[in-house]
């Protein structure tokens, strides 16, 4: 017989009574599992458990930082920001569009938000740009900061099929970088790099503005000589790439220019920027208090660039500092500044073990007086090469002429102002100045030849004085150059010889 429809279904009595009975068992099983199995394995069971019963997915995400371990910029970010910037379609809804005076279209890149889908070789890949603004607290004893400030973050997400990692890492992320150096170097524009004393996102930022200095190597007032022996050391520099590998030394150069002030040192900077195609880099140490700070700013910094430090022997032992930055403790007297900025931190920037964070630089040191730096300061492998910046002579004389008043061909006034400009002490911006006084050509050389005239009467007259007398007017003038700042710190010794009248080159 069969049994009855009413025998084959279970009470419900029965089902709770079951259901009780089970999650009582595994209440059971779970307190003695916690009391007898350790913490440590009951997690990667729980891990193991998880990763066999998740669903999975296909797709791999790479992220790519504006900021790599926190200080350096993210060469890869900049080179996709590029890049994505030719892959913009009408699907976008937002973007970012801006243009400098110099440049001659159009700059437009990606909102955050904002995603592109790329083809390569067949490949799917998806670029999204990610904004998130960060806690960042600056209690750092050696700046005294104690307030949190928000920064912001930015990141690209590249997203693709997990079986084409290979070929995004080995071939599509290199072709990116080279696609972004090519389209920089089609429509390049030099830039001028400042330190902006508020901190973003990795530490220090660099403002920028367009370089937009006309000053090129025929324009200088240097000697043939000179300007030849300078820019053959520059190629022999851009072409020693494997040389400086092979040999195990940073790829970089150093120069000082020294010399009175008016004689151009700024004008040969730029004039190396333009023909190196280089961006520059103004370091103003005034706005540093410690090492760390300078060491941070160097790896801020991008390949091809020339870093400046003007007036080096102004630049480090500075009485506002010692004296504190003007902020005031509770009880209303200055806070002292913990400044720790030292000649070895300079050394160690300019040649030392951060220095190779990076390749292809140029690193350029002026100074009024050259006798006032630290020896260890000077010697080849940190400033390879000496140029002294001395006062105008008759060939950077018709350069300036050439320049400022179209004379492609000798003057009939030439031979005299040749004769009295080779016993006179003028600088390249005085000469300048007179030649920019009249746009007729013989009133501008005649007003030249009387202000030659009167340098040379003045110049007899102080004929007795020695040349300590000069050099202590040379020094005053210095001073009020530097605002009242003293001596580099890293100086030793005292003024030794006189002012050299021609340009040199000591390497």
């Amino acid at each position: 017989m069969f049994p009855s429809r009413d025998m084959a279904i279970a009470s419900p009595s029965s089902i709770f009574s079951a259901y009780a009975s089970m999650t009582a068992s595994v209440m059971l099983l779970r307190t003695i599992t916690n009391d007898l199995v350790p913490q440590p394995i009951r997690a990667y069971l729980t891990n193991t458990f998880r990763y066999f019963f998740k669903p999975r997915s296909n797709t791999l995400t790479l992220t790519i930082e504006e900021y790599s371990s926190g200080i350096a910029r993210n060469h890869l970010y900049d080179a996709a920001e590029v890049y994505l910037s030719t892959k913009i379609t009408p699907q976008n809804e937002r973007l970012s569009v801006s243009k400098s005076p110099k440049e001659k279209k159009l700059s437009i890149r990606l909102e955050k938000g904002e995603e592109i889908v790329d083809w390569f070789t067949g490949v799917k890949l998806n670029w999204k740009l990610i904004c998130s603004e960060v806690d960042k607290g600056n209690g750092s004893s050696d700046h005294n900061r104690n307030s949190s400030t928000r920064t912001e973050k930015k990141y690209f997400e590249l997203s693709f099929e997990k079986k084409h990692k290979e070929m995004v890492v080995e071939t599509y992320l290199p072709f990116v970088l080279e696609k972004e150096k090519e389209m920089k170097d089609e429509e390049r524009v030099l830039k001028m790099h400042t330190l902006n004393t508020s901190y973003g996102y990795g530490g220090f930022k660099w403002d920028s503005i367009n370089l937009d200095h006309p000053s090129t190597f025929e324009t200088v007032a240097l000697e043939a000589e000179m300007k030849n022996y300078l820019m053959e050391d520059l190629n022999r520099f851009l072409r020693r790439r494997e040389f400086y590998r092979k040999v195990g030394r940073a790829w970089k150069r150093g120069y000082l220019l020294y010399g009175p002030p008016g004689t151009g040192k700024s004008s040969l900077i730029a004039a190396i920027a333009n023909y190196l195609k280089f961006d520059i880099y103004d370091l103003q140490l005034d706005n540093l208090v410690t090492d760390s700070d300078l060491r941070k700013l160097l790896l801020a910094t991008a390949n091809r660039s020339i870093l400046v430090i003007e007036d080096v022997d102004c630049s480090v032992d500075l009485p506002g500092r010692r004296q504190g930055d003007g902020r005031r403790q509770g009880d209303g007297r200055k806070q002292q500044p913990n400044v720790q900025l030292s000649l070895g931190g300079l050394l160690n920037f300019i040649d030392g073990l951060w220095s190779s964070c990076g390749d292809e630089r140029i690193i350029i040191l002026t100074t009024n007086h050259k006798e006032r730096l630290d020896p260890a300061l000077l010697r080849p492998g940190r400033m390879d090469m000496h140029i002294h910046m001395s006062y105008c002579s008759y060939h950077g004389f018709k350069v300036l002429a050439s320049n400022y008043l179209d004379i492609s061909s000798d003057h009939h006034l030439f031979g005299e102002i040749e004769g009295l400009i080779e016993d006179t002490h003028i600088t390249p911006a005085q000469v300048a100045e007179e030649l920019m006084k009249s746009e007729d050509t013989e009133v501008a050389l005649e007003g030249f030849l009387k202000f030659l005239k009167r340098k040379k009467m003045e110049g007899d007259v102080c004929g007795n004085d020695s040349s300590d007398k000069t050099e202590l007017n040379q020094s005053k003038s210095s001073k009020n150059g530097c605002k009242q700042k003293r001596p580099v710190s890293i100086s030793k010794r005292k003024n030794s010889a006189g002012t050299q009248r021609r340009t040199r080159a000591r390497t």
